[in-house]
């Protein structure tokens, strides 16, 4: 297999399954029995692996990251399974922060394309299935599972962990998941399994509530993180992610209860190195130093408010390369965006990436000065243009428009 190959696999698996980061919610597809009969065919890998499973809104990638880096630290294998990917598919897949090997993938693709007619899976269950049947053949000794989107119907669900975590519940894919916060927190608490603890870490009482509910029904141990007071820190910076830190606590907490040996050295350790042990990017990841420029993959109202109110500690001129998909709701966003520095609006290259001048009405009753630009690389090219020694550059706004950023300029750089 050469790379040319590899990337013909990949390219055929997105173009046969409905993909939801790529073509939004025509191609969501919500409930099990997907993914049930795809994991009957394969054997049932994920019943023959130890996971552990990270739900939310908010927040999944870094607390299982982090999760991740510290239990490798602790002398453990660890599959990590996060979405969506920034440059290469493989990034989804990792056993020991290194990405999935392209030859399985490619060969695993291979045996997709045999799946008898009646199953006909979403792109994220047969990444999902690929995921599990990795971990399995790399014989890891646990795999933290990342949920995909929502929780109750999505197909990482099959699963029955050790534990599981909700970081946060926040506004986000209401067109899927419900219009309230409640109703999100229904889908979210869906993770909840019988007899399995759940970690919460979202601090809104309707949100407790309904999880703390939840957890009575399935006779779940209820932790809540929440009350975990820490001075730890971690290389991932964003001051967003103590609130993380004290949901990985609580789960290195029941993971010690379910005896694995983690020590505090292992913690300490874990928690600085996470960029290292796992080659995590895209939260608050420093590009370069000049002129200082900062990605951050956070993309709904409650994500960016973290990413403005982290902003707001620089004191230089910023120039804010921001871009957005279409189910964002662009005046929820405008309305917290700083008024007097530069902004270069963008359309991330994905289907669902949408284009500025749709919006633009709303740019000018926002009175923020902006241009307009039909790719990612072209805002930035013209952010470091206007750049003045000792101002930053700030790419955000989306997944999709700190990949672009990533694919064009990380390899170059």
């Amino acid at each position: 297999m050469n790379s040319h190959e590899y990337q013909e696999a990949v390219d055929w698996l997105f173009a046969q399954a409905p993909n939801y980061q790529r073509d939004g919610s025509s191609a969501y597809k919500p409930g099990l029995e997907n993914i049930k009969k795809l994991c009957d065919f394969f054997g049932n890998p994920q019943d023959k692996i130890k996971t552990i499973h990270i739900g939310g809104t908010n927040g999944k990638g870094s607390t299982s990251n982090m999760l991740a880096s510290v239990l490798q630290e602790s002398g453990y294998k660890i599959g990590l399974y996060n979405s969506p990917h920034l440059v290469d598919f493989t990034e989804r897949i990792k056993v020991n922060g290194k990405n999935c090997n392209k030859e399985f993938v490619y060969d695993f693709i291979q045996k997709l394309k045999e799946l008898p007619s009646e199953i006909q899976p979403s792109f994220f269950e047969f990444t999902t299935i690929m995921a599990f049947e990795y971990f399995h053949q790399q014989k890891v000794d646990y795999a933290i599972i990342e949920v995909g989107l929502g929780g109750r119907l999505d197909s990482t669900n099959i699963i029955k962990p050790l534990v599981s975590a909700i970081t946060n519940v926040q506004l986000d894919h209401q067109d899927l998941l419900g219009e309230t916060i409640e109703e999100i927190a229904f889908e979210k608490a869906g993770i909840i399994k019988e007899n399995i603890p759940i970690i919460s870490g979202d601090e809104k009482i309707p949100v407790r509530d309904i999880i703390i509910n939840k957890a009575k029904e399935m006779n779940a141990e209820f932790i809540d993180a929440t009350t975990i007071e820490t001075s730890l820190e971690s290389d991932l910076k964003g001051k967003y992610q103590k609130k993380n830190i004290r949901v990985v606590l609580a789960l290195i907490d029941e993971l010690r209860r379910q005896n694995l040996t983690i020590t505090e050295e292992n913690i300490n350790y874990g928690l600085s190195n996470v960029s290292k042990n796992t080659n995590f990017i895209g939260r608050w990841f420093e590009f370069s130093q000049n002129p200082l420029t900062i990605c951050d993959t956070g993309h709904n109202k409650a994500g960016l408010e973290e990413v403005f109110n982290q902003l707001n500690e620089y004191s230089q001129h910023k120039h804010i390369v921001l871009g957005f998909v279409n189910d964002k709701k662009i005046d929820e966003v405008l309305e917290i965006l700083p008024k007097n520095e530069n902004y270069y609006f963008v359309k991330p290259n994905v289907n669902r990436g949408r284009n500025p001048e749709t919006y633009e009405d709303l740019l000018k009753k926002s009175e923020i000065n902006y241009k307009i630009f039909q790719n990612v690389q072209d805002g930035y090219l013209s952010a470091t243009q206007n750049c003045k020694a000792g101002e930053m550059i700030f790419i955000g706004g989306s997944n999709f428009v700190v990949g672009d950023f990533l694919e064009k300029n990380l390899l170059t750089s």
